[in-house]
């Protein structure tokens, strides 16, 4: 019995995806015109057309897909350059919240990096993790136990996402659950690359007794992505005090409380 092949290596699906991303932003992300294009199949083409939404690159439509997103996704180390004063003064309030003892789920993101940056001298804490960059900040923390959930890891933001991360989460009731935010808008929530982002930290955000969002000023009333995580429950949204004060109070109509907090010399 003979066994079919892939039609390419992997890195010949990398190119083929990368040029089909690029047909896609010039406005041709028909199914069928593709396929003929790159001599594969439909199903071939909806595959990558679902992995490059997966990814935040595109939004699916009937029958293709059209560009995703209203800007580029910046990488980790482009997001640290920013505003660090006001993530570390946003990091070390959140980090006042935890107690010795607590079990705390950490979402991706260079702010909530940070945070768990600050947890590193604590002792009997117990972190779960979906962040590659978390986990670079804690994996040698001795009075830390951590676990990071499965998934397949998400560049550029190093988020591990997948069905086994969420298995896991519907099994834990952590006392505190700490997201980020590329965008947080009051009306719509937290502005997220990807569908399967935005579903995670609703996941997370569900899990947590107690919820903070940690979101420096210039991320307030920002959605730079289409897909958004609305908590289901009361969280608090941690900011720096620059934050425009007609902003914050959209996010004290409802079930959330604002902390701000100054930056740090």
């Amino acid at each position: 019995m003979t066994v079919d092949r892939p039609r390419a290596p992997r890195r010949g699906t990398e190119r083929r995806r990368e040029e089909i991303l690029r047909h896609v932003r010039d406005g041709s992300g028909d199914i069928a015109g593709l396929a003929a294009r790159f001599g594969v199949s439909v199903s071939t083409v909806r595959r990558d057309l679902q992995h490059l939404a997966g990814d935040g690159h595109v939004h699916r439509t009937y029958g293709g897909a059209v560009a995703g997103g209203h800007v580029a996704e910046r990488t980790l180390d482009e997001k640290e350059s920013g505003h660090r004063a006001q993530k570390e003064a946003i990091a070390r309030a959140a980090a006042e919240r935890v107690a010795d003892g607590d079990v705390v789920l950490i979402d991706a993101g260079t702010t909530t990096g940070r945070f768990a940056r600050a947890l590193r001298s604590r002792s009997r804490l117990t972190v779960i993790t979906n962040s590659t960059l978390v986990l670079r900040h804690l994996a040698d923390a001795p009075g830390i136990e951590l676990i990071v959930l499965g998934g397949r890891v998400r560049r550029p933001n190093g988020a591990i996402l997948g069905p086994e991360g969420e298995e896991t989460l519907r099994r834990l009731t952590p006392d505190l659950a700490v997201l980020g935010a590329d965008g947080l808008d009051a009306r719509n929530g937290l502005s997220c690359p990807s569908l399967g982002q935005a579903h995670a930290k609703e996941l997370m955000a569900e899990r947590g007794r107690e919820v903070l969002v940690l979101a420096d000023a210039t991320k307030l009333g920002a959605g730079p992505f289409p897909y958004h995580a609305r908590p289901a429950g009361p969280w608090t949204l941690v900011t720096d005090a620059s934050a425009d004060p007609a902003i914050v109070r959209e996010f004290t109509t409802g079930p959330i409380d604002v902390l701000t907090v100054p930056a740090q010399p």
